[in-house]
């Protein structure tokens, strides 16, 4: 099911390659259904949306909005254990993103002039949430949280209703814990067309965030530039880095965390021991049997996944900075010595009793992570992706004379002469 192999050969950098080419753009036939998708929302708006969700979704409410006090009526139909580790998984994500807020400035220079740059949130930013299948309460606290911190005005959540048209209860209360002020049922690329243009019911926003399925990932591609977007994101992935001392119990059942997500899902350990490998790989078969996602799991792990074995840790290190995965767990003697060599990595996971999951909903870091490589030059979603900077400058008359010569010489060199001249005449 799951291939062990030598880092260094053939066999493993073909594997490396067949990797990179799992996450490709959507096919034509994908990106010409949601063009139209797009069109018609733009041209027919709320009438499209609601055809779009009867179509897809078999069924929609009769108002698109969920009002406060239904929200908070569906809230309470949840489970108490799980609205109470909400709440705590809650106090922690806004705790980790306090940390991220930045501050405008100031600066001024003794002959008058003064600069600085003004930070403030977006005025209005849209939340997608899948609510059929893979409906992630987690990732409503992960994007609602860091907009709130960042001072966005307004957020508003989209998300597919269940059958008959039914809001997901556990979704609600996500809403609710993270400060989502408006809430719409309805999904797919209608939802984030809607966003992108604005309806009757739905407003505009400044940018989208959150995970979707192809068709929404794919108008999210269409749409950047009419609107911001967080990222496009691949099928996650997992990479565990482990020594001699690493657990292969703890190490097979993460790989199996990040499998079950998605058949393009890839998981990888690389370890320096053979023994740790073969061990790893019987804990899961073994631990697969009792999974409810077993096929899924099976599926992933065949295609993507791998076990490498490696000569060293810098050799394993070196690999991974060449992966830039999306997860990096650690798992050796002293984890805290690799914080400095791993450069490209979403998020990293250090120790045995670090694992991924803790990070998906507990921790604080922000789950929403650069896929596919793109950890090379990409961030986590954080209280940055909800701000706008500008920058202000103010030069005294005195100021300006004592620049201009040098202002008009760099005008005159690239042949902007307006701009010379918008110097000149001041002085």
């Amino acid at each position: 099911m799951i291939p062990v192999m030598k880092q260094g050969g053939s066999l493993g950098r073909d594997f490396i390659r067949q990797l990179k080419q799992r996450s490709e753009s959507a096919n034509r036939q994908v990106e010409a259904s949601v063009a139209e998708i797009i069109e018609t929302v733009r041209a027919r708006g709320d009438d499209a949306v609601r055809e779009y969700t009867l179509r897809f979704d078999g069924g929609a409410p009769e108002s698109m909005e969920i009002g406060r006090e239904e929200m908070e009526r569906l809230a309470a139909q949840c489970d108490p254990e799980f609205v109470g580790a909400l709440r705590r998984a809650a106090r922690n994500i806004r705790d980790f993103h306090e940390r991220q807020k930045q501050q405008s400035w100031l600066t001024t220079q003794e002959n008058g002039v003064i600069m600085g740059q003004r930070v403030r949130g977006l005025a209005r930013v849209g939340i997608y949430v899948p609510g059929g299948t893979a409906a992630y309460p987690s990732s409503v606290l992960m994007n609602a949280i860091p907009a709130k911190i960042a001072g966005v005005k307004e957020i508003v959540m989209v998300t597919p209703p269940a059958k008959g048209g039914k809001p997901n209860p556990d979704i609600m209360a996500a809403a609710l814990a993270a400060g989502v002020d408006r809430v719409f049922l309805v999904g797919g690329a209608q939802a984030v067309a809607a966003l992108a243009f604005g309806t009757e019911s739905i407003p505009k926003v400044d940018k989208i965030v959150g995970p979707g399925n192809i068709y929404v990932a794919t108008a999210k591609k269409l749409l950047y530039g009419t609107v911001d977007i967080d990222m496009i994101a691949g099928p996650s992935e997992i990479l565990v880095i482990a020594d001699e001392t690493a657990k292969p119990k703890f190490l097979a059942a993460d790989l199996m965390s990040q499998a079950e997500h998605d058949v393009l899902a890839s998981a990888i350990l690389l370890t320096t021991s053979e023994k740790i490998a073969e061990e790893t790989v019987a804990q899961i078969y073994e631990q697969l049997e009792n999974l409810s996602r077993k096929e899924i799991i099976e599926k992933s792990l065949d295609r993507f996944g791998a076990v490498l074995v490696c000569d060293s840790m810098r050799e394993a290190v070196e690999f991974a900075n060449e992966l830039a995965p999306e997860h990096l767990e650690v798992c050796a003697a002293n984890p805290m010595e690799y914080i400095g060599k791993i450069d490209n990595a979403g998020s990293v996971f250090l120790g045995n009793y670090s694992p991924e999951p803790l990070g998906d909903y507990f921790a604080g870091p922000n789950h929403v992570l650069p896929t596919s490589g793109t950890a090379r030059f990409f961030s986590p979603l954080s209280v940055d992706s909800f701000i706008k900077k500008s920058s202000f400058i103010y030069y005294t008359e005195d100021a300006l004379k004592q620049s201009a010569g040098d202002i008009v010489a760099l005008a005159k060199t690239e042949g902007l002469t307006a701009h010379a001249n918008s110097i000149k005449v001041r002085r």
